[in-house]
């Protein structure tokens, strides 16, 4: 058990500006240069005065690069019965493959770096430039005047208040410019409030105050009355100072949901990376506590600031996602917590950190928020959209499975400064692209053995105006994987739904002053909801899932969406997805007097609770019929008798079909246990074959090498060939072949 939170990095993550690897519904989707500040975000909003010349501002330049081709890859290989599935590859070779030329990279820099910005860099998908200049610079370069705004709650914010061109001569290299606006969403951190947690104690107590109505709630006004149950069901376990709490604990979600067997089997996420993207910070202490409380094992914890130079304050958000994950998976190789602001400029901006480092590359991304489609529009435009549209599709074609909440404010997603929803149909963004698995809400309902014997959407409305996010996209049309089941050209979510009420909700143990202990709560045991407890409870399952592949020599999941419509087109698919019929996440009511009109659940998919929910260790056994294998190496040595000589070792490694693949070697000194571990590259084989490959020693290791072979010490090697996966992690490896080392 390790934790590395507070030795933090700090990411300066730019908005990544790419043309979508997916069609927008909207006409103006082709737009290019930032707008000025748009008319709908005016209200409540006053001009302060011009920018501050001297002030900085960090850009991103889109590049002129292959977005129709990164679109089609990652479709094929995201896509059961593609010849192209499961065969992903890593970021660096996409941003070669996909990314600007080294030409387009070359001019643009030159030319930033002359017109007197800083810290010019192209970033690692080789999609877009980064750059840092004064406000003075920024309005000569783009022809434009940026002036200081003043938002709800005294927030300030810089915006175009004039149209901006991009200059002449970048106007074949660059395709537009973020950055310019950086505008909080609504102006306050309210209303971007993660689409998840409801830390509502008051809820719990008006649903206790509402027993009888709640229980008397028959099936044919289940779509009226709330979804919460004011007392738990099932067989709770745990330590006492939970179990005596209302809430689910660890062992009832996860055997309704079906973990338990996986996690029974051994399979506790060993060997498995998820990045989890989050606004406030968590105390290591409440996790230790929760883990211990339900007999946990803690992975590591690494903490990134997205533009931060020191860790945010604990908050509930951070805390409940963590410890729901860890509850999922609790082997994991690591978690790796992505904190920024919770503008929603910068929470965009963390969905792109995960792919910025090679060494800590996800094999699962969690996001709990999102803000609706038309504020995420007026908030980043369609340059931002692009941005990270553009990085989703990259994660899907170096397969990461992203997974993000779908609301919490029904089919209405829109909110006012106050974070009450407002009138009319919206989605939330991310969980709306056709690159994230968006995951709605629930409420259950367990027998003693903690098995689901019914199931509604999430909607606490008029007790509390909550509930599951779901309806159709106004931005993405239909993705290909909703084909057949989703009617209008348009995406649809959810896809998948899991528990998310308020009541009784998860039990957590939470201390954070701001959302958990307060003057009318004391008790750090507290019970929570939202749909930002479902994306990483699922996106625990999804690694146990890729754990269970990887065991059966198979490639991991990578973009979730293919395998769960699929899957709920085969004769099995009741043992993996269980059909959500009740309920509906129509705030309409509460809202304007009467119903939106939009999401009631039925048989088969329908706009409140998607597919329906998951049973992970049925997806399981059905990913194993569908994911493709992975290939087998091999390696020959040929005869070199003088390696520290030549400061290597050379190998020929063969892949049975497409690989990514290199070789390493464990050189043994005498009968020392220590064995000293050197690596080649890595290599793509876009088919079978054979490639030749180098094991570089390292001066340290030429040096004891040396000493030992003076020192008349037998020094042996023995070499193995790889098949690595996109992360560099080892998938499979060869028979491994003895090689004798001497002067």
């Amino acid at each position: 058990m390790s934790i590395n939170s507070w030795a933090w990095r700090q990411l300066i993550v730019r908005a990544a500006i790419v043309v979508a690897a997916t069609a927008c519904v909207c006409a103006v989707c082709s737009a290019g240069a930032a707008p000025a500040l748009a008319a709908a975000s005016r209200s409540g909003v006053t001009w302060v005065g011009a920018a501050p010349r001297n002030g900085t501002i960090n850009l991103a330049l889109p590049l002129k690069a292959n977005d129709g081709g990164l679109e089609r890859f990652a479709t094929a290989v995201s896509t059961p019965g593609s010849r192209q599935y499961g065969q992903y590859e890593p970021i660096a070779t996409l941003a070669r493959r996909f990314g600007a030329s080294p030409a387009t990279r070359t001019r643009v820099l030159r030319y930033l770096r002359t017109a007197g910005a800083t810290s010019v860099k192209i970033d690692v998908t080789g999609l877009f430039a980064d750059a840092t200049m004064r406000i003075a610079q920024a309005q000569r370069l783009f022809g434009t005047s940026l002036s200081d705004y003043r938002a709800a709650r005294a927030t300030r914010f810089i915006a175009p208040s004039a149209p901006t061109r991009i200059p002449a001569a970048l106007q074949s290299a660059v395709t537009g410019v973020v950055g310019l606006n950086t505008q909080p969403l609504f102006g306050t951190p309210q209303a971007m409030l993660p689409s998840g947690a409801r830390w509502t104690h008051a809820a719990h107590a008006a649903h206790a105050a509402h027993t009888a109505r709640a229980t008397r709630a028959s099936s044919s006004d289940q779509t009226t009355a709330e979804s919460g149950y004011p007392q738990r069901t099932g067989t709770a376990a745990g330590c006492a100072a939970a179990t005596s709490q209302s809430g689910f604990t660890p062992n009832q979600y996860l055997t309704a949901y079906g973990y338990s067997p996986l996690q029974a089997a051994g399979l506790r996420g060993q060997g498995e990376r998820v990045a989890l993207i989050e606004i406030d910070g968590f105390k290591y202490s409440d996790l230790r506590r929760f883990a211990s409380c339900f007999d946990l094992s803690i992975p590591a914890i690494n903490g990134f600031g997205v533009g931060l130079k020191r860790p945010l304050a604990p908050g509930g958000e951070s805390t409940l996602d963590l410890e729901v994950l860890d509850a999922a998976a609790p082997g994991l190789k690591a978690v790796d917590v992505y904190e920024s602001r919770p503008s929603a400029v910068d929470v965009l901006r963390s969905l792109t950190a995960p792919l910025s480092a090679a060494a800590t590359k996800p094999d699962v991304i969690s996001a709990s928020l999102g803000s609706c489609e038309p504020a995420t529009l007026e908030t980043i435009g369609y340059s931002g959209l692009r941005t990270v549209e553009a990085s989703l599709a990259l994660a899907a074609a170096s397969g990461i499975s992203v997974l993000a909440s779908s609301g919490d404010d029904g089919s209405s997603a829109c909110l006012d400064p106050s974070g009450r929803p407002l009138q009319g149909l919206a989605v939330s963004y991310p969980a709306s692209s056709p690159w994230v698995t968006g995951v709605g809400g629930t409420n259950v309902s367990l027998n003693a053995a903690n098995q689901i014997i019914s199931q509604d959407v999430w909607n606490d409305a008029p007790l509390v105006v909550a509930a599951g996010g779901g309806g159709l996209s106004d931005l993405f049309r239909r993705p290909n994987y909703q084909n057949g089941t989703v009617g209008p050209n348009r995406r649809a979510v959810p896809d998948v739904s899991m528990l998310a009420d308020v009541a009784p909700g998860y039990e957590i143990y939470c201390t954070a002053s701001s959302d958990c202990v307060t003057g009318k709560n004391q008790n750090p045991w507290t019970q929570v909801g939202g749909t930002s407890a479902a994306a990483p409870l699922l996106a625990g399952g999804v690694a146990l899932i890729d754990q269970d592949l990887r065991v059966h020599r198979q490639q991991n999941i990578g973009l979730a969406n293919p395998l769960l419509y699929k899957t709920d087109h085969l004769p099995q698919a009741p043992t993996a997805i269980s059909d959500v019929v009740a309920g509906d996440n129509d705030l309409g009511e509460s809202i304007s007097g009467k119903p939106f009109g939009c999401c009631t659940a039925g048989p088969g998919f329908d706009y409140a609770s998607g597919l329906g929910s998951v049973n992970v260790g049925g997806l399981a056994a059905i990913a194993q019929t569908l994911v493709p294998k992975l290939v087998t190496v091999g390696v020959t040595v040929p005869r070199q008798p003088h390696p520290v000589v030549s400061r290597q070792l050379r190998a020929r490694v063969s892949c049975s079909g497409r690989c990514l693949v290199g070789a390493f070697t464990r050189i043994q000194i005498g009968r020392s246990r220590n064995r000293i571990t050197e690596k080649s590259k890595a290599y793509l084989l876009r088919n079978a074959g054979r490639k030749a490959v180098t094991i570089p020693f390292s001066a340290s290791v030429v040096r004891r090498l040396g000493a030992a072979l003076a020192g008349r010490r037998r020094v042996t090697a023995t070499v193995y060939g790889a098949v690595l996966d996109p992360t560099g992690g080892i998938e499979g490896e060869s028979r491994g072949v003895g090689v004798r080392i001497q002067h």
